[in-house]
């Protein structure tokens, strides 16, 4: 079988051009075109009149292997890559002790999984509660101002990811195709199949619930085992070994094998880490501002005639400006079709995110706005500065939203124009429990204001409409990535704490859904290598 790269049609064709594409790019007459099916497919909207859908096509034709000769220099005919993932070891039994997983996010999700399929029987820890009552205390907040430090949109089964776009795409470099893997457990536990052929595929918050529930059940039908509200407070790493862990409670469990994907928001871990002298250091990440335009505005800018294609869905768009104070400004976190809302996971401040559901057909588009920071930035030398940096401009935006987790907003006209909004216009706000209007200048530092006001209006001679006096700037988003990073050598190991394996955002080692799962399986790999040598971990 062949695969065909970049095989462009235009947007309405019929399927008889696509056989016909086919044909013509292997030069073969009609009868020899035996099958195809499609592997992916996205679409370039770079011209809106003239809007090309792009191709990876996996066919079976006669003579297969002598096309693929004549072809050879062809780079968009190559052999049809093997995709299927087989795991690398299988034990007859479990290890004792057992290995632990920390965290049920993305990367602990499939670190669990996959150490299930070897026949590892994993022992996973999660801090929150069980995905649909973790969904009532996240409601809880939104509608009655309730926060719950233990369960909210950054703690509980499923992650952060759980209430996002559910996108499940990345720029990580995937050459043995661990992300086709990550795909397939998603359809297997139920997420819709196009998400193995469309070229941005996502789930959204509400199907991701059924499909994260699933996932947990077939963990524990392998033998692994799922403890909720189990918060690991310290960590025995006795001359630089791991030999335990403590939960909150007092309770202890023996480990040699800890796979630690707590997440980006995991700060009481992050400095009983630093406490026990797990080797961390600073990162940088990035801080702004969530902006919200009608999705047809959206729509018309980037798709023109064609807005509303039922194959082209809600538009989205990635902007970057590199402004004149040396400060780089881009787009992050694009939800189309979706809501901004309450991310909060500690009392006191506030953090926005964005979300959307798997039919993106909210009124609104949003989007986080967001300036590049670095350690130079915090304020000290201490490895967690950037968590007090973080919560420094999450308590002002506290206060600036009332004290009563609303959150501060303005329209663009006046932001730009450094005066406070009264109210809004014609673009309502979704955030919720609501909006406090004002002036976002007082919310984040001055220079990612100054680099912000520099690039809307950069932004709008990329997209037209995106300057519009009335979008709306909701503040502050704070967490597009851990403040800091758990060391790690090349076995996935923690540079001075062997059987400690960082994983996924909370390392400092992943961004988004995709990328973090793709790092709990590699790591769940190395963990099996290490059983499988019985090599000494000192």
């Amino acid at each position: 079988m062949l695969r065909l790269l970049e095989v462009r049609l235009p947007l309405d064709h019929d399927e008889d051009a696509l056989r016909a594409a086919i044909c013509g790019t292997l030069r073969i007459p009609a009868p020899d075109l035996l099958s195809y099916t499609i592997a992916r497919r996205g679409y370039d909207a770079r011209r809106p009149d003239r809007i090309a859908l792009i191709y990876t096509l996996d066919v079976t034709v006669r003579d297969g292997e002598r096309l693929l000769a004549r072809h050879r220099k062809n780079p968009h005919i190559i052999p049809r890559p093997d995709t299927r993932y087989e795991p690398p070891f299988h034990a007859t039994r479990a290890p004792h002790p057992r290995p632990v997983v920390v965290g049920f996010g993305p990367a602990g999700l499939f670190a669990g999984l996959v150490l299930a399929q070897m026949g590892l029987c994993p022992i996973i820890l999660e801090r929150g509660k069980p995905v649909r009552e973790r969904t009532q205390d996240t409601f809880a907040l939104w509608r009655r101002k309730a926060l719950n430090p233990e369960s909210n949109v950054q703690f509980g089964e499923g992650g952060a990811g759980t209430f996002s776009d559910g996108k499940l795409h990345s720029q990580i470099s995937d050459p043995h195709h661990y992300g086709r893997k990550v795909l397939e457990e998603f359809v297997r536990a139920g997420a819709p199949p196009e998400i193995l052929t469309i070229s941005k595929p996502h789930i959204g918050t509400f199907r991701l619930v059924g499909v994260v529930e699933r996932m947990r059940a077939t963990i524990e039908e392998l033998g692994g085992s799922v403890h909720f509200e189990s918060r690991v407070v310290d960590i025995d790493r006795s001359g630089g070994v791991v030999q335990g862990l403590t939960l909150a409670g007092g309770r202890t469990l023996e480990a040699r094998h800890v796979v630690l994907a707590i997440g980006h928001s995991a700060r009481d871990t992050f400095t009983m880490l630093r406490d026990r002298g797990v080797f961390l250091e600073p990162k940088p990440f990035s801080i702004g501002l969530r902006i919200e335009h009608p999705q047809s505005l959206v729509d018309r800018c980037r798709f023109g005639r064609h807005a509303g294609h039922p194959l082209l869905g809600a538009a989205d768009y990635k902007l970057a400006h590199h402004a004149a104070n040396g400060r780089s400004v881009y787009s992050f976190c694009m939800c189309p079709g979706g809501t901004v809302v309450a991310a909060a996971s500690e009392p006191g401040r506030v953090v926005t995110n964005g979300m959307s559901q798997y039919s993106r057909n909210e009124r609104n588009a949003n989007s986080a706005l967001v300036v590049a920071v670095t350690p130079a930035d915090f304020p000290s030398d201490d490895v967690l500065a950037g968590v007090a940096f973080q919560r420094h401009w999450e308590e002002r935006a506290f206060a600036l939203g009332g004290n009563s987790y609303e959150a501060p907003a303005q329209r663009l006209e006046d932001f730009l124009a450094a005066r406070p909004s009264p109210g809004p216009g014609e673009v309502i706000p979704s955030y919720q429990p609501g909006v406090r209007w004002g002036d976002l200048s007082e919310a984040l530092p001055s220079y990612a204001v100054a680099a912000l006001r520099e690039a809307l209006p950069a932004f709008a001679r990329k997209i037209a409409g995106f300057a519009l006096p009335d979008a709306v700037l909701t503040g502050v988003e704070t967490r597009t990535s851990a403040p800091i990073r758990i060391t790690r050598d090349e076995d996935r190991q923690s540079r001075n704490t062997r059987g400690l394996y960082p994983t996924g955002e909370g390392a400092g080692y992943a961004g988004g859904i995709l990328s973090a799962a793709v790092d709990g399986i590699k790591t769940a790999e190395a963990v099996a290598q290490s059983l499988a040598t019985d090599r000494p971990t000192a």
